[in-house]
């Protein structure tokens, strides 16, 4: 018969840089799973003195996000490019897994990345000031930690997705940048 669709599912940058070419998608919520800035990064967003912070799906609550559905056809060649880009430190920081999805048009399962609690690169559970302060200090080439936060907010904003601790980081980290004038 024919094969099951393959789901993506994206909480954070996938929402603004999907990479992957896809033929639908849906507002999807995971249960279980939320968005959390719990991934010390010391390139790109990052440096080894100023390390920033990055997100990651981490257990317990719930997280909206967007289910992408990837086309047909040969799929390895697809996740190669994006395991590489996603799970490129070792030992892995992201695990991908499948994941349970609620959509309007019913449940889906979508292929998720979960952050590896035994990764060298996992922060654990950090309190917003703390997050705020790394992600307000910490800059690389491919930009800043505000910036992140910014393009990530915005991006949920538009698809209608509140995500209020997001925006608390939003006014914690403004605050920092200002008091640092």
């Amino acid at each position: 018969g024919p094969a099951e669709p393959v789901w993506l599912f994206a909480y954070g940058s996938l929402i603004w840089r999907p990479e992957l070419e896809h033929v639908e998608e849906r507002m999807a919520l995971a249960r279980g799973w939320h968005r959390t800035f719990c991934i010390k990064m010391t390139r790109w967003r990052g440096t080894l003195d100023r390390p920033g912070l990055m997100m990651g799906l981490d257990h317990g609550g719930q997280c909206r996000g967007v289910a992408y559905r990837l086309p047909g056809g040969d799929l390895r060649e697809r996740f190669a490019k994006l395991f590489r880009r996603e799970m490129t430190a070792k030992p892995s920081t992201y695990r991908p897994r499948w994941m349970k999805l609620e959509t309007a048009e019913g449940p889906i399962t979508a292929l998720g990345f979960v952050v590896n609690r035994s990764g060298r690169t996992y922060a654990g559970k950090l309190d917003e000031a703390a997050v705020a302060k790394a992600l307000a200090g910490a800059c690389g080439h491919l930009g800043s930690g505000p910036d992140y936060l910014y393009n990530t907010v915005s991006h949920l904003e538009e698809r209608g997705i509140h995500d209020r601790h997001l925006w608390r980081l939003q006014k914690l980290v403004a605050e920092r940048i200002s008091e640092n004038g």
